[in-house]
């Protein structure tokens, strides 16, 4: 394992886990109204599914291939760091639980009672009764496990009740009680499925300007005796556990399958991946888990934590709001762009100047709008679009197949492995292709993740282009709490080269050159490279330089390295990283002229952006990207330049306010420690100060 001294990069699953450390922090964070504590800890529990279902998973198959995968963990054998993580996750899991009990406290105090199934009163009994049989019992899967070889496929990620009946019979062992000097009772234990298909917080009437909320596994746990009337038992318990598996899909390699198939039935095969975490309620008798690990095959390879009485904490990002306006977030409108008007065409805009979109300070409705009106306009003859990741019910797909009707060719690059995403998306593939657009599914060995659409739009006999290039995702429920940037063009120079990108979706072996946007998985790290390599060059003339950087995550060494050669020739870098950051910020000889920054708050900071002071005359791009090898490498991504000089002002300018947050910016340092940063500057939350920045653009324009 790294010593301190040694130290050059930070282990990206640790840095990862002190990323959501962050988020806990903001179910601590006494300033944050209530009930958004209580859904910030539903973020962070979500978080850590996801986590193990991925890194864990991937960790473990490097230590059972028997690797010690040290060029890739950051200096970690495989299996310390397993434990490593275990121990972490613990401890999180710990404060989460004590955090958990003080919202809870706090919540009283507002007269909202969080109750379990011996606090009822009887005044609610007949309530509890009549909702568990008309909406709990017939969604109710109850599995009887003695009789069983094994325990059946668990799903992943879903609760679980371990019942555990004694009953009152006497097993027809009388010798060994008779040795023992006691009765040996028969146990039964049966698992309960917790339903997804009812909401987690059953809200009881109001008494006394009380609100009461009971939880489904307590509601269930109230109507124990109704479930199990058939048995003749003397004590009956119930405890939690879960299962996480593996995520990673299989992908059929069967020539005579569409590639739509291969997916589904990956996705499907997924319930029965390896377990990789199995959680349980810490209080659960010992023989119940000593009976369950041994059922269900779990050992130490895996890993085992002890929670608390309730799990599948991420439904707290679902909490209701119970109407209590004085416990949430101020809702704020989204605002206009100024000088592009909804009510009027895009298009007629769009054609005399670019525009730049910031979700969700400003209006995801410019982007479905774009669509709509491309879907009538009997001008516009092909739209091409790509698609990572779409909403349950999406306005964009709807739009798509709208132009479709109205004699448009559209053509839609879908990227089906979108983790988690996989069945929503073939959903809506199918969807698609049924009503006549073409779908490209990707490049083979590349997801595509880059985000963009271009239409063709007749104009005085030639065909003029218009799109839209994004760092997010085209989805109106994330578009909501997900900042992200968004260009409205019509450059002719992009446009011409996004289509070369889509014509690189259908003809891979054809590599094109591009002048203006950087594309993976050719040209990013060439040309990021070349961008850094001129700041190094301004600093040694003495001339400006400096770059900064806006990312989700920074993980790949050869960037960091190139990263720590600027600061060694005195290039001042400047890193908004939100996620996973593996370089290491001001270590004297090596990165003291980095600083790094997180900023986590009421949104999710999602842009990617990339600025280089270039000698007074700045180069700003934004990008899908971040610096990960398989942003890099291994995915299509597009960097798109910023030409226009307000909006590049825009840019840096919107950078700043971020970058003097010193009420949720985190410094990011060897140490891991999440220490907010704190001056004696006038208190700046920058989330709160670009609503307003926008707010007086408004206001100007």
């Amino acid at each position: 394992m790294q010593t301190r001294k040694q130290q050059k990069y930070i282990n990206r699953e640790l840095s990862w886990l002190n990323f959501n450390a962050r988020v806990l922090q903001e179910a601590e964070d006494e300033t944050v109204p209530l009930i958004e504590r209580l859904r910030f800890l539903g973020i962070f529990s979500n978080n850590l599914d996801e986590f193990f279902k991925v890194r864990y998973a991937t960790v473990k198959r490097i230590d059972l291939a028997g690797k010690a995968g040290k060029s890739v963990l950051g200096g970690f054998k495989a299996s310390d760091l397993l434990e490593e993580i275990t121990q972490i996750v613990i401890r999180q899991q710990a404060e989460s639980l004590e955090v958990l009990a003080q919202i809870q406290h706090r919540l009283k105090a507002h007269n909202i009672h969080i109750i379990n199934e011996k606090q009822v009163s009887s005044s609610q009994q007949k309530f509890l009764k009549d909702f568990f049989l008309s909406k709990v019992s017939p969604a109710l899967v109850t599995i009887i496990l003695n009789d069983l070889p094994e325990v059946p496929s668990l799903k992943d990620s879903a609760a679980y009740l371990a019942v555990k009946m004694v009953m009152k019979e006497e097993k027809p062992h009388r010798e060994i009680s008779q040795i023992l000097d006691e009765p040996i009772k028969e146990k039964k234990y049966v698992l309960i499925e917790i339903p997804r298909s009812i909401e987690r917080f059953v809200v009881l009437p109001e008494e006394n300007g009380r609100q009461y909320i009971i939880l489904l596994d307590d509601l269930i746990r109230f109507n124990l005796k109704s479930i199990f009337n058939i048995f003749d038992y003397e004590s009956i318990s119930a405890h939690m556990i879960k299962i996480t598996r593996d995520a990673e899909l299989d992908i059929d390699s069967d020539l005579s399958k569409s590639f739509i198939e291969k997916i589904s039935n990956s996705v499907k095969d997924r319930i029965k991946g390896e377990p990789v975490r199995f959680v349980y309620d810490m209080n659960i008798a010992e023989d119940t888990l000593a009976y369950l690990l041994n059922k269900m095959g779990i050992d130490s390879s895996d890993s085992i934590i002890p929670g608390g009485r309730y799990h599948n904490r991420r439904d707290y990002m679902n909490f209701p709001s119970l109407g209590r306006e004085d416990l949430l977030y101020e809702v704020k409108d989204p605002l206009p762009v100024p000088g592009l008007i909804l009510q009027t065409s895009l298009f007629s805009g769009i054609a005399k100047k670019d525009f730049l979109l910031y979700t969700p300070y400003q209006s995801f409705a410019y982007t479905v709008k774009f669509l709509r009106e491309a879907a009538l306009d009997p001008k516009v003859k092909t739209i091409k679009i790509t698609i990572y990741r779409l909403a349950k019910i999406s306005h964009i797909a709807s739009s798509l197949i709208n132009a479709v009707k109205n004699g448009k060719k559209v053509t839609v690059q879908i990227e089906l492995r979108a983790r988690f995403d996989e069945a929503a998306n073939i959903r809506y593939a199918e969807q698609m292709q049924q009503e006549g657009v073409k779908l490209i599914f990707g490049v083979p060995g590349l997801k595509v993740h880059c985000k963009t659409c271009v239409i063709e739009r007749e104009e005085e006999g030639k065909l003029k282009r218009y799109g839209f290039i994004s760092t997010g995702n085209f989805n109106e429920s994330t578009s909501r709490i997900y900042t992200d940037y968004t260009l409205f063009t019509a450059d002719t120079e992009i446009l011409k080269e996004v289509n070369k990108v889509f014509d690189f979706f259908e003809i891979n072996y054809k590599v094109s050159k591009y002048k203006h946007l950087i594309v993976s998985p050719h040209y990013t790290r060439s040309t990021f490279v070349k961008l850094i390599n001129t700041e190094i060059e301004n600093a040694k003339k003495g001339k400006k330089a400096g770059i900064k950087m806006k990312l989700n995550s920074l993980t790949d060494y050869p960037m960091i390295d190139k990263l720590y050669q600027a600061s060694q020739a005195g290039v001042p870098v400047k890193l908004l990283v939100r996620g996973i950051c593996s370089l290491i910020p001001g270590i004297k000889g090596m990165s003291e002229n980095i600083e790094a920054i997180s900023i986590v708050d009421k949104f999710l900071e999602h842009p990617r952006v990339f600025i280089f002071e270039n000698e007074n005359n700045p180069k700003a791009y934004i990008s899908s990207a971040d610096l990960m090898t398989r942003n890099l490498d291994n995915r299509v991504e597009i960097s798109c330049p910023i030409y226009d000089e307000g909006i590049k002002q825009e840019l840096i300018e919107t950078f700043e306010i971020s970058w003097h947050d010193n009420v949720k910016a985190r410094l990011l340092s060897k140490n891991q420690d999440n220490f907010y940063r704190q001056n004696d500057k006038p208190r700046l939350r920058s989330q709160f100060a670009l609503y307003d920045y926008y707010f007086k653009k408004t206001q100007n324009s």
